[in-house]
């Protein structure tokens, strides 16, 4: 009976550790996949909101850009992985990427901050002609293939 205690102990020790050291780390991406825009308008549905609704917009487009204008050499799609682009996933790029997706957000906390503060200054048709311009330019990325 004894032996039996022991042997299932065992096994049962070796499956769990055995399946801890089994998980397969997964990638990184490199963009994000909040670097995506819900939805394009035109200048008449701009033109119809109100600033605070301006404003908003003009603010996810700026995050979307800073999220992915630094990969367009590598990649234009949120989702892409350093393994799918056939960059060893080593420590070191790892370290490296989590550092640039680190300043990134620490740019972007400081840079909503002065949008949030100085925007509402704005001329509404500036900012609308803003908007039109950040989406103009998400819009030649999706087209641009790699």
């Amino acid at each position: 009976m004894k032996g039996k205690i022991i042997f299932f102990s065992l096994f049962f020790l070796l499956t769990i550790t055995g399946t801890a050291f089994a998980q397969d780390k997964k990638a990184p991406s490199i963009i994000s996949s909040t670097a995506s825009i819900r939805k394009y308008h035109n200048l008449k549905e701009l033109q119809e909101m109100k600033k605070g609704q301006l404003l908003d917009l003009y603010i996810e487009r700026i995050n979307v850009l800073v999220k992915i204008l630094p990969y367009i050499a590598l990649v234009t799609k949120p989702g892409v992985t350093l393994v799918d682009l056939g960059i060893p996933n080593d420590s070191d790029n790892v370290k490296s990427l989590a550092q640039q997706v680190q300043g990134t957000a620490d740019f972007l906390e400081i840079t909503v901050n002065f949008q949030r503060r100085m925007v509402p200054y704005s001329d509404t048709r500036n900012l609308i002609a803003s908007i039109l311009f950040y989406e103009s330019t998400m819009k030649s990325l999706h087209e641009f293939e790699l």
